[in-house]
């Protein structure tokens, strides 16, 4: 392999995309039992799929060794973050899969959480759903991390987190020209 087609020649320019505005973002807030959960996930479509960047705080974490939690994180169909007693995001409903995919290959299925310290990031790309698509639909975050397996929604425990995906505002500079 030559030194230029694997040092710096990507065909998405990372740090161009995570410069420029997102083209969507939703705002996340933890329920009444976890209010302190707060964050931004943004959403940049690329040529090659969606750059979703999450930076969350306030996760609920452990001071003991081994014990940093991992969380469930997915787009649900639903189009507002809530719910009931039991259910605080229960009108998010199930994940987002307009391809009828069985679990693990829903379009909102995303990669877990990493808790660090009660704060989490996380940067992917994916290709299974485009900005249009998922706008208005709600990000969740879940109290344990998704298993990949069970059916239908692997097993990722309580919601206790969420926000909706929204489109972001143009500039004004932007709006000018």
């Amino acid at each position: 392999m030559s030194q230029s087609s694997s040092c710096g020649n990507s065909k998405i320019n990372l740090l161009s995309v995570l410069r420029s505005r997102p083209q969507a973002a939703a705002s996340i807030t933890g329920s009444e039992q976890y209010p302190d959960i707060s964050g931004t996930v943004r959403f940049y479509q690329t040529n090659k799929g969606v750059v979703v960047w999450a930076e969350i705080s306030g996760l609920p974490h452990s001071a003991l060794p081994c014990q940093e939690q991992i969380f469930g994180f997915h787009i649900h169909q639903g189009t507002t973050c809530t719910g009931n007693m039991d259910d605080p995001f229960a009108d998010t409903m199930s994940h987002y899969n307009p391809g009828s995919c069985e679990h693990p290959y829903h379009a909102g299925d995303m990669p877990p959480l990493f808790g660090n310290n009660g704060f989490a990031l996380s940067l992917f790309l994916t290709d299974r759903f485009s900005i249009n698509e998922v706008i208005g639909k709600t990000v969740i975050i879940h109290d344990h991390p998704d298993d990949f397996t069970t059916q239908p929604s692997g097993n990722s425990g309580t919601k206790i987190a969420c926000g909706v995906v929204q489109r972001a505002m143009r500039s004004c500079q932007n709006m000018l020209s």
